[in-house]
């Protein structure tokens, strides 16, 4: 009884032992944004995302004379039920970055616009359309900004944004946070520039984060979160794995009715 007492103590320290380190973390991987020495700057003019070849441009030209802007903006007629034209309808026409880093638009021709921050295609093209037009008003929105969030977060996926100003603080939001299981420390971004991949990566448990070339994304900037140890052990447990503890857990019964 003595030898099955002591076989039935080691099951149970073994498992203790097992689920404390399967799940201990310590509060220094988990806490963003400790206090540390770094001073916060404001980085967005900076590293405000700029226009590359490929995007997808809506660009709308407005002012007083409306009449005037019609050469820069498409308009479409509709039917009304009665069969007559109901009202006039301008929708906005979209452009295409091509790989020269232009676009070509209605009078003005070729437009260079690659490598400008969306603010700065705006006043360019403000100053451009202003040789027809008396004090104009420029709009441009990007419509394929997105960016994609994988690994440890609550849903991972491809996510459109209508705000070209979105911080990674906010697409980690969008993708519901990190899971406990992510690692905070060492978040990888991966931005596509010039055709070329470049990887950064960012500490979340860090004030510097904010000041990272990274805090602003970029369209088609992709975020990974890697998972911590214990997510990469758990996943190695296996069928056999589980029948062995359900093994255990039988022994361990029949052994404390045994020692009774």
């Amino acid at each position: 009884m003595l030898f099955n007492s002591q076989i039935m103590k080691k099951i149970f320290y073994f498992l203790f032992l097992l689920t404390i380190f399967s799940s201990c973390a310590s509060k220094k991987d988990i806490i963003y944004f400790q206090p540390d020495a770094a001073s916060l700057e404001e980085s967005y003019a900076i590293n405000a995302p700029k226009l590359q070849p490929g995007d997808i441009l809506a660009i709308s030209v407005t002012a007083d004379d409306v009449k005037a802007t019609l050469p820069f903006n498409q308009v479409s007629s509709y039917q009304g039920v009665g069969g007559g034209v109901q009202s006039t309808s301008p929708f906005i026409p979209t452009y295409v970055i091509g790989t020269k880093g232009t676009i070509d638009f209605p009078l003005l021709g070729e437009v260079a616009l690659a490598g400008k921050t969306r603010a700065q295609a705006v006043e360019y093209l403000k100053n451009e359309v202003s040789k027809y037009i008396v004090n104009p008003g420029v709009s441009i929105e990007i419509r394929n900004f997105r960016i994609t969030v994988l690994g440890e977060v609550k849903t991972p996926g491809t996510y459109p944004i209508t705000n070209d100003r979105i911080t990674i603080l906010e697409a980690l939001g969008i993708a519901g946070d990190l899971t406990i299981n992510g690692i905070r420390k060492n978040i990888l971004v991966i931005r596509e520039q010039n055709g070329i991949k470049k990887e950064y990566r960012v500490d979340l448990t860090q004030r510097s984060a904010l000041n990272s070339p990274v805090y602003y994304l970029a369209q088609n900037d992709v975020i990974y979160v890697e998972p911590n140890g214990a997510k990469i052990q758990s996943s190695k447990y296996t069928q056999n794995t589980t029948v062995f503890v359900s093994i255990a857990g039988v022994i361990i019964s029949v052994i404390s009715v045994l020692t009774r």
